[in-house]
């Protein structure tokens, strides 16, 4: 069969992990072979170096910034804005501007290590536009997501697809943050054409596009296609292929999403403070068994629910296991409802893997979802999972990201036949 005529369901089966898979595939790599995690057109494209006092540039830097270098003893490690599962960080982020004074109209590569815009094309009659949402014009920007699969299927296989499409979410949310800070609305864009973008782009199977996000006045104007394809640059700087990752993304691309009403967003942040919680939001690896409080517990909640700038959707449903919220029965909550009472935290420590996170925490969620489109539902459940993470780390709450549990037995504990997509923690 076709992989386009594969559902997203099938693949999410074939990465499921349970108590034996585990035990039989431990999946050990060798640190010394990590493929590069930065990529880099060549030296003589034209740079633009971006400049933290400019409002413009400081809108792009803060969409990927590094936040933190660590050196371990296989190497230096650059931490970012946005999380990524084993910090392998598989996402690139492309940006057409088009009418920004200063600015040469183009599509550009945001080169993070070294802060620079790097001009990949210049516009002329053309533009991502004709792709996107065809017959119209963006004067603005356009941030085009996308994934270099290797870098994080070097070590996780083919669960990597997974956490692809979550990283790429958590980098959505990521630019979110950033236009929220910035007085700009951004809406995310998952139907469109990708597989002729990623062509025209000079993509190959090296890296492909999950998602886009907009920024500026949207004006009736047909746009066409690229007129000149862009030379290939590899993200890494060496490559195995993935059939099943590749066959994934291209069967996950060809459905459609389910459709919803375009609504933003009304968050109430204090802008230097959650600023600050951009920069400094960490993965927690240990929670001290600490309770937190209710109003704050109810607050990230209420955060959760708000809307997703989006007309693709998929609805993404919440369970919450609570083991320390004071004032509230320790329980599973779907929501806010409470579903069945219980002391679950050594049920869940084993379900994630046997983590202490998962046991130690205050409260482990459960993201699950009833999808028609795959690729678009776990990208939500990561955009999602970027502002669990900037509400719990404003609130002064510890969160991290948990994309390994045993899948059919978390369904089992949250009763639900709907598809787990992801685990996270928060706690002190």
């Amino acid at each position: 069969m076709p992989s386009s005529q594969i559902s997203g369901k099938a693949y999410h089966d074939a990465t499921k992990h349970s108590y034996l898979s585990v035990q039989l595939n431990p999946n050990y790599v060798d640190a010394s072979t990590q493929p590069s995690a930065f990529k880099v057109y060549p030296k003589f494209y034209r740079r633009v170096k971006l400049n933290l006092n400019n409002p413009v540039h400081a809108f792009i830097s803060l969409t990927s910034a590094i936040t933190l270098e660590k050196v371990y003893k296989d190497g230096p490690y650059k931490l970012r804005v946005n999380p990524s599962a084993g910090a392998l960080y598989p996402t690139e982020v492309y940006v057409q501007i088009r009418g920004i004074e200063g600015i040469v109209n183009g599509i550009y590569h945001l080169e993070v290590e070294n802060n620079c815009l790097t001009l990949i094309y210049e516009l002329i009659d053309d533009g991502l536009e004709s792709y996107i949402i065809p017959g119209k014009c963006i004067n603005g920007f356009i941030f085009l997501i996308s994934c270099v699969y290797y870098r994080s299927s070097w070590k996780y296989q083919n669960r990597s697809m997974r956490y692809c499409f979550l990283d790429s979410g958590h980098h959505l949310g990521a630019v979110a943050a950033s236009a929220f800070l910035h007085n700009r609305d951004i809406q995310l864009i998952f139907d469109f054409d990708k597989l002729t973008l990623n062509s025209d782009l000079g993509f190959e199977n090296k890296e492909f596009i999950t998602a886009c996000a907009v920024s500026g006045e949207i004006q009736d104007k047909k746009i066409r296609h690229l007129r000149l394809k862009v030379p290939f640059v590899s993200g890494t700087d060496y490559f195995e292929s993935n059939q099943f990752i590749e066959d994934a993304y291209q069967a996950t691309t060809q459905q459609k999403s389910r459709q919803q009403k375009l609504e933003y967003p009304q968050f109430d942040f204090a802008r230097d403070k959650f600023y600050q919680t951009v920069w400094d939001r960490r993965s927690i690896r240990r929670f001290r068994k600490g309770a937190i409080s209710q109003e704050d517990y109810l607050y990230v909640v209420q955060q959760l629910q708000q809307s997703i700038p989006t007309e693709n959707y998929e609805e993404i449903e919440i369970y919450s296991v609570v083991h320390r919220v004071e004032g509230m029965t320790p329980g599973l909550y779907r929501g806010t409802h409470l579903v069945k009472t219980g002391n679950f935290s050594e049920k869940t420590g084993y379900l994630c893997i046997n983590q202490a996170i998962a046991r130690d925490s205050a409260v482990t969620l459960f993201f699950v979802s009833d999808y028609l489109n795959y690729q678009t539902a776990m990208q939500i459940a990561g955009f999602l999972g970027q502002r669990l993470y900037l509400t719990s780390n404003y609130l002064g709450i510890q969160c991290s990201g948990i994309g390994a549990y045993y899948d059919d037995e978390t369904q089992e504990l949250l009763e639900t036949n709907k598809d787990v997509l992801y685990g996270m923690v928060i706690g002190i």
